[in-house]
């Protein structure tokens, strides 16, 4: 008998959806308190997922929600990147 898995879900910060983890991506903020893209999940810290869509990652920006989930400023790179993720997927 085959052991069936359990899909780590994840509630995206912008839509309030729940989805399965490969769905979303993840930014977190260091104990050191930088903020990055955390591309393997597995990164040390305060992370808060965003939906993989050019428009949610905009209306993350536009609303700072980020900010308030990571309690920090959020560098204009991690939304450059998070757009960039997102267009060569």
């Amino acid at each position: 008998m085959q052991k069936v898995r359990k899909i780590p879900m994840r509630k995206c910060v912008v839509t309030g959806e729940r989805m399965e983890k490969k769905q979303l991506l993840r930014v977190v903020r260091t104990p050191e308190g930088d903020v990055v893209v955390d591309l393997t999940g597995k990164a040390n810290g305060r992370g808060a997922y965003v939906t993989k869509n050019k428009t949610v990652i905009q209306k993350a920006q536009k609303t700072k929600i980020l900010e308030r989930h990571l309690e920090c400023a959020i560098p204009e790179e991690i939304y450059a990147q998070l757009l960039n993720l997102v267009d060569h997927e």
